[in-house]
């Protein structure tokens, strides 16, 4: 088949959600496909990373978008119907360059990724996949439920209109894609459709690797993983320090925490301190897996599936996460993740996991298993394939 893939973000280096997921879709697609892209970039130093993913695409059709555009795009948004989420890709140039690439190559099914892309496919008259990282309204509900100022909610509850009523183009598309369960049954429920599917996120099992097993003899570190400007993460540091670690390190005085990941915001800087450490950008995660303890994942908002979590696994590290972390994960509490939906509870299965070393080892190695059999990028890989044929046969 001709696959066109459309997507928001350069999809290298591979370090956040979005690109993670079309850089490993299509690293493996390539050998079997003919591909094709089209995509924004942010940055002139992304095109530095363009022989990186040249050998994946037959074409790669690039649309300049830096930030401040993306600011100006937001201004007469505010006082609009479109999302702010929506506008900030918004670009005459995109529209052009989609038209330009289905005119020039024989195109048998686009795949758009994310909502935001979705104003430039939405009309098309062929097969169409939309491929969605999250139900992005829900996303939004549960952060407005958090502690936050009272004009970032009530600006959240605007967008949040917004955003559901945006949503129902997922209708337009042969297949809307998610990533886990509780995304799907919220999406159908919301928009009354049945045309969504599960599309689980992976992690790289050559990346992520542990040839010679875990080392769970070690009670030392605590480890969060992810990209530190993302405002999820930046929430369930900031409440994790506050709200659990006084308890945690009171019985645990030995015990390090560790925020690893790129672009920490002040916020999260501030944190380091005894005992806590804030790394910022880390070459290689797998170093950081392999000498930690416990993975945290204590997310109160956000939706779909967090990598951090599948790389843990990959690693055989055993992780305590809320429900956020857990969902589209499909696996019992304690198949290398422990759910642990209270605060108290939180507390109470990290201590646990830190004084036992057998516990840590039974639900390490379980999750380990788990991620080598259903998470592999791979069979995911696989799967999308069987979703082309599908609407493409259709």
């Amino acid at each position: 088949m001709n696959i066109l893939f459309l997507a928001n973000r350069f999809p290298y280096p591979p370090f956040r959600g979005d690109k993670l997921k079309i850089y490993n879709l299509t690293k493996r697609l390539a050998a079997k496909h003919d591909l094709y892209l089209v995509t924004f970039y942010e940055s002139r130093d992304e095109l530095n990373y363009l022989k990186d993913i040249q050998p994946f695409f037959k074409e790669i059709e690039l649309v300049y978008l830096p930030k401040w555009r993306s600011i100006l795009n937001g201004i007469p948004a505010l006082f609009s119907k479109t999302p702010l989420q929506v506008a900030y890709f918004k670009s005459s140039k995109m529209k052009r360059m989609v038209k330009f690439a289905l005119d020039r190559y024989d195109i048998d099914v686009v795949h758009t990724q994310h909502l935001r892309m979705s104003q430039y496919t939405k009309h098309l008259d062929m097969p169409k996949i939309l491929d969605l990282p999250d139900a992005f309204s829900l996303y939004f509900k549960r952060r407005n439920e958090t502690d936050r100022p009272l004009i970032n909610r009530l600006i959240d509850g605007i967008e949040i209109g917004r955003l559901t009523k945006a949503e129902k183009v997922i209708t337009a598309y042969d297949k809307t894609l998610v990533c886990s369960v509780e995304d799907k049954k919220y999406l159908e429920k919301l928009h009354k459709t049945d045309n969504i599917d599960i599309l689980l996120n992976g992690v790289d099992l050559d990346t992520f690797d542990v040839k010679e097993g875990h080392d769970y003899s070690h009670n030392h570190t605590l480890l969060f993983t992810g990209n530190m400007d993302y405002a999820p993460n930046v929430d369930a540091v900031q409440y994790f320090v506050k709200e659990m670690w006084p308890a945690i390190s009171k019985v645990n005085p030995k015990t390090k925490f560790i925020i690893a990941g790129q672009r920490p915001v002040d916020a999260v800087q501030k944190l380091a301190g005894d005992r806590i450490e804030v790394t910022g950008f880390i070459p290689d995660l797998k170093d950081m897996y392999a000498d930690a303890s416990v993975v945290i994942a204590p997310l109160r908002f956000g939706a779909g599936t967090q990598n951090k979590v599948l790389e843990a696994m990959a690693m055989g590290v055993p992780t305590v996460c809320t429900h956020i972390g857990f969902e589209g994960l499909q696996i019992q509490s304690g198949q290398g993740v422990i759910l642990a939906k209270e605060k108290s509870q939180f507390i109470e299965e990290v201590t646990m996991l830190l004084a036992d070393a057998a516990k840590r080892q039974e639900v390490g190695e379980q999750g380990l298993a788990i991620a080598r059999t259903r998470f592999s990028w791979d069979k995911i890989a696989v799967k999308l394939e069987e979703y082309f044929k599908e609407v493409t046969q259709g």
